[in-house]
């Protein structure tokens, strides 16, 4: 697990090298706001080195928030973070501790390929052999206790780790699609028990939610989710499982770039602590409750790369050389974030990832005014 002093001392090796607030809180510590990201490739083995020399490139340069899921590229990205951070500590190239490591679990995963038949794959792996109740699935996805608990075992096997920093669980407005949301909203509880105790157990550091659509959509649509409800089911788990020891829910992972930016500009959560309050955006929820926010899609998954995507107005005010820095240094702009997010397999767009963060992000007065 990564320390409090492991954390400042990778920062500290880094001195002056990166522009201000590059390295920002992550629980005791602090961490990289340039994340890597490992969505993105084929399941082959080609990609699996393409990303094992990433991976050791990202530690080596001053990236040290590694984001991955039991179910991305069929199981095998997972495998190959751990490959290479393991490799990278062999070399004294970073210390474990140094290193903030954080996936999901949610989705029913593949085994290093997708399966001819996928279906018959989830009834024969999943269902016949008792891990996933049919009643409890919603397509490919479970939010069930035991199957969350059997995921995370597999997540830890896959990387190779006694304990991941942070534990999300993935899409959870999946399950709107089966059931309705006071259902969702109760089995989020009962997962955040099981997390709870996984954490007392020392088997993750924190956990959170990682989300595409249920914190930015209005609140009418169907795929909606109140932070603030989630939060508090979050409380009353770690108030169940250990009074004296608070909740370990401190973190959200979404979507947000210049192009997909309702997590600021759209007010559809309810302040913590004040129902009756004004609606007031997702982002300013989590900044006022103390919540971590990590992007995806910080680049728009590449749309944002290449010249001429960002709009006028909006780019000239950003710091950077090329359209990739300016568009992750808008997300690493926003209030509450923590670290944004970037794939890829190229050593030479990770440097260029890496570089953006040698720039200043916006300060709170510029951002808001991108927005006028």
């Amino acid at each position: 697990m990564s320390t409090r002093d492991a954390l400042w001392a990778y920062r500290d090796r880094f001195g002056d090298a990166f522009g201000r607030t590059y390295f920002r809180r992550f629980g005791a510590g602090v961490a990289s706001s340039v994340g890597l990201g490992t969505y993105f490739g084929e399941p082959t083995p080609e990609v699996d080195d393409a990303y094992r020399a990433v991976v050791r490139l990202a530690l080596a340069s001053g990236v040290n928030h590694l984001d991955t899921a039991v179910n991305y590229r069929c199981g095998r990205s997972e495998r190959v973070v751990g490959e290479a951070l393991r490799e990278a500590v062999a070399d004294d190239v970073v210390d474990r501790e140094a290193v903030v490591v954080a996936t999901k679990g949610g989705f029913l995963p593949f085994d290093g390929e997708r399966p001819d038949d996928p279906a018959r794959y989830v009834r024969e792996r999943f269902v016949d052999r008792g891990l996933v109740d049919p009643a409890d699935l919603a397509g490919g996805h479970c939010l069930a206790p035991d199957y969350l608990a059997w995921s995370l075992d597999r997540s830890l096997d896959r990387l190779g780790l006694d304990t991941v920093d942070c534990y999300y669980v993935h899409n959870p407005e999946a399950q709107l699609a089966a059931r309705s949301r006071s259902a969702v909203y109760d089995a989020l509880e009962a997962a955040f028990e099981r997390l709870e105790r996984r954490r007392l157990a020392g088997d993750i550091g924190r956990y959170g939610v990682a989300t595409w659509r249920a914190f930015r959509v209005p609140t009418d649509d169907e795929a909606f989710l109140s932070l603030r409800e989630v939060l508090a089911r979050a409380e009353a788990a770690g108030e169940a499982v250990g009074p004296d020891d608070d909740h370990g829910f401190e973190a959200v992972q979404l979507p947000f770039n210049v192009r997909m930016a309702d997590a600021f500009t759209r007010r559809n959560q309810r302040p913590h602590g004040e129902p009756d309050g004004d609606p007031i955006s997702t982002l300013e929820f989590a900044h006022e409750a103390g919540l971590s926010v990590v992007t995806s899609a910080s680049i728009g998954q590449g749309e944002l790369a290449v010249s001429g995507a960002i709009p006028d107005g909006v780019d000239d005010r950003l710091a950077g050389d090329t359209p990739a820095q300016r568009a992750l240094n808008f997300a690493r702009s926003a209030p509450a974030v923590t670290c944004s997010l970037v794939g890829t397999t190229d050593t030479e767009h990770l440097r260029e990832n890496v570089a953006a963060g040698t720039f200043d992000p916006l300060g709170a007065s510029a951002f808001d005014a991108t927005f006028e």
